[in-house]
């Protein structure tokens, strides 16, 4: 993930997926709005198949993303204040809703 830059919000097809952690931007659902969040590409417990977790829910209440959920990624911002990226913020991507192409529920 060393040659990408922080950010710019990428599809994610070309998320990394072994574990690390990333910025994603969710999709609008029934749930609630289009928010980003901090996830990881990982098999969770008792699952067959691998998701994006979300990585600071809770043991009780683990929070799990479909595919069609996850639009876009970025890496982790860096915490010092040179290496920060001025209003990311202000830039975050237009995140088309899944219902107008068939894709949710």
């Amino acid at each position: 993930m060393g040659d990408v830059e922080t950010g710019v919000w990428l599809p994610m097809a070309s998320a990394p997926r072994d574990g690390s952690r990333i910025l994603a931007a969710i999709r609008p659902s029934e749930q609630g709005a289009a928010e980003v969040d901090v996830v990881r590409w990982g098999k969770p417990r008792r699952a067959e198949d691998a998701c994006w977790m979300s990585t600071d829910s809770s043991h009780d209440c683990p929070i799990f993303y479909n595919g069609w959920e996850v639009a876009f990624w970025m890496p982790l911002p860096s915490w010092m204040p040179e290496m920060k990226p001025p209003g990311l913020a202000a830039r975050l991507p237009v995140i088309p809703d899944a219902e107008a192409d068939g894709s949710g529920i």
